[in-house]
């Protein structure tokens, strides 16, 4: 007598594929889930597709794709093993990253900063076996992309905003912008040296032998994005140059690119989108604004993060004083703060998947410390 087998669902195989989505891509499911809640507020409709800046997706593509060409052919390696050899001890090296990351913020904007020296930081503190430091300094390097941007009109995305929507004189704009600036120098260096030791850096030296007409055409792409950050050339050219010479020269580079950090960008962009459009949410900020701009946007940069509260915000006040600072200090405290900090979040998920957790806190604990000294301080300047 033979026993039935019981039929299988289709719904457990789907189920566990579901579980395992969200537990390798924990920000990418908060985002998905978020931007869902917000579309049944707001139904997709042709306004939808103003929510997305599309020159951010294709520099963050070019760049992500260019980074791993370069990674692909040992660039990094070399490049952290000359950093070892000039600096010797582990507190000179991670203070060279994170200046190297401030000053690369104010130049190339605060997601090209960290995409393009993060991965150096992985491979100086890899190669020298102070993988103990790696959480600490991806941490200040965040830091370091977020508040060194705030100086420059271009090194923030909402910056370059505010600076075209309100007409803010050039020099209005930096010395709004110094005091804030000058404390985050201080602050991140105070904290190298208090969470660093000077312990000897030793590396294996590896016989690496650049390729050199390699190198000359990755360094061309990595040019060709920076100037798409800086709009001298349409972003549409990137997406069509850099793409094509990788499936020549590297496909590998084109299949490595972190897909999932552009549709968590992608989701957010709907996320942000929608709660602009909502009548309450609208109402509520208009009121929060007479009140105190400084503070609305700051905590307001927590939830939706600073470029949509730069956005939305301006749309609600003429205090762009106010508003510039918010939404630039306001883009350390939460992982969502800044699209930035996803960054950051997702390079270091990659390579510690296990030690997530304890990422979290450090980044919570000098996060929110950065921002309440950075507010407290500022608010004796208002």
């Amino acid at each position: 007598m033979q026993i039935a087998k019981k039929p299988i669902s289709i719904l457990q195989p789907m189920g566990l594929h579901l579980f395992h989505f969200i537990k390798r891509n924990p920000v990418l499911s908060i985002a998905i889930l978020v931007a869902f809640i917000t579309a049944l507020f707001v139904p997709p409709d042709a306004t939808y597709l103003t929510y997305f800046d599309f020159k951010t997706l294709t520099c963050l593509f070019c760049v992500l794709a260019v980074v791993c060409a370069l990674k692909n052919i040992d660039f990094f390696t070399l490049l952290a093993e000359r950093i070892v050899a000039l600096f010797k001890n582990a507190r000179s090296a991670v203070l060279a990253l994170v200046y190297i990351t401030f000053l690369g913020s104010m130049l190339i904007a605060n997601d090209m900063a960290l995409l393009t020296f993060l991965p150096l930081g992985y491979f100086v503190l890899s190669s020298t076996k102070k993988d103990k430091y790696m959480a600490f300094t991806f941490i200040m390097q965040n830091i370091a992309a977020n508040l060194g941007g705030m100086l420059t009109p271009f090194g923030n995305p909402q910056n370059l905003y505010l600076y075209t929507k309100f007409n803010i004189p050039t020099g209005e704009f930096t010395l709004t912008m110094l005091p804030p600036f000058l404390i985050s120098v201080a602050l991140l260096t105070l904290c190298c040296l208090l969470f660093i030791k000077k312990e000897t850096l030793e590396i294996t030296h590896k016989s690496i032998e650049l390729p050199r007409k390699r190198v000359i055409v990755y360094g061309l792409l990595f040019v060709l994005s920076i100037v798409i950050v800086f709009r001298v050339i349409p972003f549409w050219i990137g997406l069509l140059v850099i793409p094509t010479v990788l499936f020549f020269l590297d496909k590998k580079a084109l299949q490595d690119v972190d897909y999932g950090l552009l549709c968590t960008f992608v989701a957010f962009f709907i996320f942000s989108g929608n709660m602009s459009r909502i009548p309450f949410v609208q109402e509520i900020m208009s009121s929060l604004l007479e009140k105190n701009t400084f503070l609305v946007a700051i905590l307001s940069c927590q939830v939706i993060s600073n470029v949509p509260s730069a956005i939305l915000l301006s749309q609600f006040t003429s205090n762009y004083t106010h508003l510039l600072l918010g939404v630039n200090i306001g883009g350390v405290g939460t992982l969502i703060s800044s699209l930035a900090s996803l960054i950051t979040f997702r390079e270091y998920m990659s390579h510690y998947p296990e030690k997530i957790k304890n990422y979290l806190l450090q980044f919570s604990a000098f996060n929110f410390g950065f921002l309440i000294l950075l507010t407290g301080l500022q608010m004796l300047f208002l």
